[in-house]
């Protein structure tokens, strides 16, 4: 039996359904603080997602604004998030609702560093360079 996925108690359904306003007194308050403080940021990011969904394509929309909030009619869309040296491609699910953009888009590596070079240490003086 498929599990179905909660929001604070409603279905995917009943949010999709929801006014903006509504789903906005559902999450926590830095989120409900950054949704209605931020109107510029999200109406750029509302703007290409209405020019998408009337364009029906698989297109990526691509967005610097890693602190928006992840919105219940965004599901299923694919956002390309910048994480400050390219656009990462971050397809929204249903269990990415009230998270921000940027948590799925790491902006740092995981750093690998390699064998010390020759006269990096007092032992390698002593390695053959062939």
């Amino acid at each position: 039996m498929a599990r179905i996925y909660t929001f604070k108690g409603k279905t995917h359904e009943q949010l999709a359904a929801m006014q903006a306003s509504d789903f906005v007194n559902l999450l926590d308050s830095r989120q409900r603080r950054s949704i209605k403080r931020n109107g510029l940021a999200y109406k750029s990011i509302l703007k290409k997602i209405s020019e998408a969904k009337a364009s029906d394509s698989k297109k990526i929309i691509k967005t610097h604004a890693r602190e928006a909030v992840i919105l219940p009619d965004w599901v299923g869309l694919t956002f390309g998030v910048h994480n400050g040296k390219e656009f990462k491609e971050v397809k929204i699910t249903e269990e990415m609702m009230g998270h921000r953009l940027g948590e799925f888009s790491f902006s740092t590596k995981r750093v690998l560093h390699s064998a010390p070079g020759i006269r990096a240490t007092r032992g390698s003086k002593f390695l053959s360079v062939k």
